[in-house]
């Protein structure tokens, strides 16, 4: 509903969304995406810039709505279209959308038109501005960097190009490609793949670009490439050495393998059966299957549960001076399952996944279904950064996404346009209304 006064107009939003307007003025990521994609369309036909459609779609997707009919009700929402004016993507001849008296944004066939007129070199780049952006968000180059790499299956309910039967999930889907900074959680990339999983070929040309990029920015920074075993094949072990890159990565146990800690796993169960208590040994040893060019480090773990079950795990690394326990807990175990809890990798997966719903992947098209995967990379970027930055020293700073949009974006609030300003009135009874001093506050002391 809209009050109209000779002074004033007021109307209600969602003002959690003008949070993510400054936390993009600290990263850029919208404005690196539009300089990445060429404007194809005639400019007499041109209602909405491609900073309008690109912001609205991500911040839209960043507060949960993550479907494109969303726009057609969102579009009118005057927080949203305060937050969608980025006065950094303004041209000399705009003045600025005023969030009420002011044009909408876009609906819900403008939105398609975008995804679908996608093309393969513009996903390139949309890429590596994603790179770009987690380069440039580091004020000082980092002594070493960890890829976590992992794929997850997305299920596909149609025709989606591209998208294949999985024996192991037992359904059609995409296997999109996710790769993050280990040690902070911030998303390098992702990249939308056919529904089987890549190739020692295909992982090395992902790695290669990459590794390419990160060495032009930091020529002197440590690489540590962390994975499941299905990521480690003779490619990736033989393109990590000569690019001077560490690897850890989960190992397939084989026959061979099972005799070469055969010794050890039954000095544990001996152990179990003196203490009763839990035992976990580790040992290393060199090894070379039939497809390596020459021999590797294994760590190997012989574990006793509680219950008396054994548990036997192999990583292979090019480490070669720490101790097998500290390759194994330290270093492996932080990306994946650890005692029973869902380790830093696969929380970064659940937030983009399952709390950005970036598995709505439902357009025709392999390229726009790709679109979609890179514009929630976006919205990744910018709720990681809120909770890294804004939210740090509270609570929140370690909350999943889906807490932080239930709790501090998608907050109904009074929004003002005077003939002057622009005000936001948060409800009087919000308990969190405090910590949006301390996020502006947080924002305005991280370096841009």
């Amino acid at each position: 509903m809209v009050v109209c006064s000779p002074a004033c107009l007021l109307q209600a939003g969602d003002v959690g969304s003008m949070l993510l307007r400054e936390v993009e003025s600290k990263v850029g990521i919208v404005s690196r995406i539009v300089e990445a994609l060429p404007d194809r369309r005639h400019p007499s036909y041109v209602d909405h810039t491609m900073s309008d459609l690109i912001s609205q779609r991500v911040f839209q997707i960043a507060c949960e709505y993550e479907d494109a009919n969303d726009c057609d009700l969102l579009r009118f929402d005057p927080a949203f279209k305060a937050a969608c004016d980025l006065p950094a993507r303004r041209t000399a001849l705009q003045a600025g959308r005023l969030p009420i008296s002011g044009a909408p944004l876009a609906s819900q066939p403008t939105m398609s038109r975008l995804e679908n007129g996608i093309r393969r070199r513009d996903l390139y780049r949309i890429a590596k501005a994603l790179v770009d952006g987690f380069i440039a968000s580091y004020d000082r180059p980092p002594e070493g960097v960890v890829l976590d790499i992992d794929d997850t299956d997305d299920e596909v309910h149609g025709c989606q190009q591209l998208a294949f039967f999985n024996g192991y999930y037992h359904e059609r889907c995409y296997m999109p490609l996710h790769i993050y900074e280990g040690q902070t959680g911030r998303l390098i990339t992702t990249l939308l793949r056919p529904g089987a999983r890549a190739n020692g070929k295909q992982i090395v040309s992902i790695l290669k670009r990459l590794v390419k990029m990160l060495r032009e920015a930091w020529p002197d920074v440590g690489i540590y490439l962390r994975g499941d075993g299905h990521f480690s094949c003779p490619e990736v072990h033989d393109f990590c050495d000569a690019q001077d890159v560490y690897f850890v990565l989960g190992q397939t146990g084989n026959a061979r393998l099972a005799q070469r800690g055969h010794a050890l796993i039954e000095q544990a169960k001996a152990r179990y059966r003196v203490t009763g208590q839990p035992v976990q040994l580790f040992t290393s040893f060199a090894y070379q299957a039939d497809s390596w060019a020459l021999p590797r480090r294994i760590i190997y773990k012989a574990e006793i549960t509680a219950l008396g079950q054994a548990n036997t795990r192999f990583v292979v690394t090019n480490l070669k001076s720490s101790q097998p326990s500290f390759i194994y807990k330290n270093v492996y175990c932080a990306r994946g399952l650890s005692a029973g809890q869902a380790g830093r990798m696969e929380n970064f997966i659940k937030n983009h996944k399952t709390f950005l719903h970036s598995d709505r992947t439902s357009c025709h098209t392999f390229e726009a279904n790709h679109f979609r995967l890179l514009l929630h990379s976006a919205a990744y970027v910018l709720m990681q950064t809120l909770a890294e930055k804004g939210l740090r020293t509270t609570q929140w700073a370690h909350a999943q996404f889906n807490t932080i949009q239930n709790r501090i974006l998608k907050v109904a609030g009074r929004v003002s346009e005077l003939k002057t300003k622009i005000k936001l009135h948060l409800p009087t009874s919000f308990p969190l209304k405090h910590l949006y001093g301390t996020i502006l506050c947080n924002l305005a002391k991280a370096v841009p």
